[in-house]
Parts: C-alpha cells; sequence; structure tokens
C-alpha cells in the first residue's frame, strides 16, 4: 500500500461491528489541504461503523464532517465551507486476473468499491477521497460578479447561448 497523507489502515479481519473515529491532525490537514487546493482544512473527521460483507469483504458506514478555507473561483476570496456528507464503502480484495487492455463493464454498485491488498484497508484515504468529492470546484463568494464586473466580464447569463434573445421584445 503507498503513503497516503491520512492513513488510517484498520486490520479487515477485525472489521466485524466495530466503531471508528478517524481525525486528521494538523500535518496531515496540511498536506491534504496542499493535495486539493484549498486554502486550509480545520477540521477532517468521520465517524464509521465497520461490518463484514463476505469473507473478505467489509463494508463501513458514517459520517464525514469537515472545515475548511476554499478560494473563490473568481475572485480568489476565502470562503469558509462546512461539509457534513453520508458515507458508504465497500471494501474488496485487490483483482489478481486484471488486464488492462481488457474491457470491463461496471454497474453503479461497483463504483463504489475500493481495491485493498493484504490484510488491512485504509479508512483515512478513503475519507480524503470523500473529501475531495464534497469540494466545489466552482464555487463563487459574494464578491465573484464585482470581480467580474472589474475585469470587464459578465455573469453567466449574459454569456450563454441564449444571451441575445434576453433583450428581444417578445410581448405580442
Amino acid at each position: 500500500m503507498t503513503h497516503n497523507e491520512f492513513s488510517r489502515e484498520i486490520d479487515i479481519r477485525q472489521a466485524e461491528g466495530k466503531a471508528v473515529h478517524v481525525e486528521a491532525n494538523e500535518a496531515e490537514r496540511a498536506a491534504l489541504a496542499k493535495r486539493f487546493g484549498l486554502v486550509r482544512i480545520s477540521n477532517l473527521e468521520a465517524d464509521l461503523m465497520l461490518n463484514r460483507s463476505g469473507e473478505r469483504d467489509a463494508e463501513a458506514r458514517g459520517t464525514l464532517r469537515a472545515s475548511f478555507v476554499q478560494s473563490c473561483a473568481v475572485s480568489a476570496e476565502d470562503i469558509p465551507v462546512e461539509a457534513e456528507e453520508p458515507l458508504f464503502f465497500r471494501f474488496v480484495p485487490q483483482a489478481t486476473d486484471y488486464n488492462p487492455d481488457e474491457e470491463i463493464e461496471l454497474d453503479a454498485d461497483d463504483c463504489d468499491e475500493i481495491e485493498y491488498s493484504g490484510t488491512h484497508i485504509d479508512l483515512g484515504e478513503a475519507v480524503a477521497q470523500s473529501l475531495a468529492l464534497a469540494i466545489d470546484p466552482f464555487l463563487t463568494g459574494p464578491q465573484a460578479d464585482a470581480a467580474r464586473k472589474a475585469a470587464g466580464i459578465g455573469s453567466p447569463e449574459d454569456q450563454g447561448p441564449f444571451a441575445a434573445l434576453k433583450g428581444l421584445d417578445l410581448k405580442n
């Protein structure tokens, strides 16, 4: 398993009915903020309940809570964000017969699977990846419109394909 910024490995053989709290320390939060392009992460934690779903499969359900500061996509101002997301992970053994040239079909349930090798699953990395999905890549703050006007850029509504129709008088 590769080294991750926020690693909390759990032995899958001891996962049945286990409640786990994972929380990133200051150094881990700083490394994750850099990885995800955030100004800073003030808090990142998750409470999970682990259960076995087969001989070598495990599931984790719980809630992620995070507080972070993100830059506005337009004005670059700092915007504080609070996130609370439901979590569901299914950990399955890494497939050994994978051929990179072979076409495979995935259904919706397969997309939520996290492969692991050996006997340990990494809850920290799973939580970190869930945080990445919770980040709005186009977050705009209250100063975004002023920044657009100062740069000579109209609002997104003024530049869309129907912007030219906006000024038409369509009354009969």
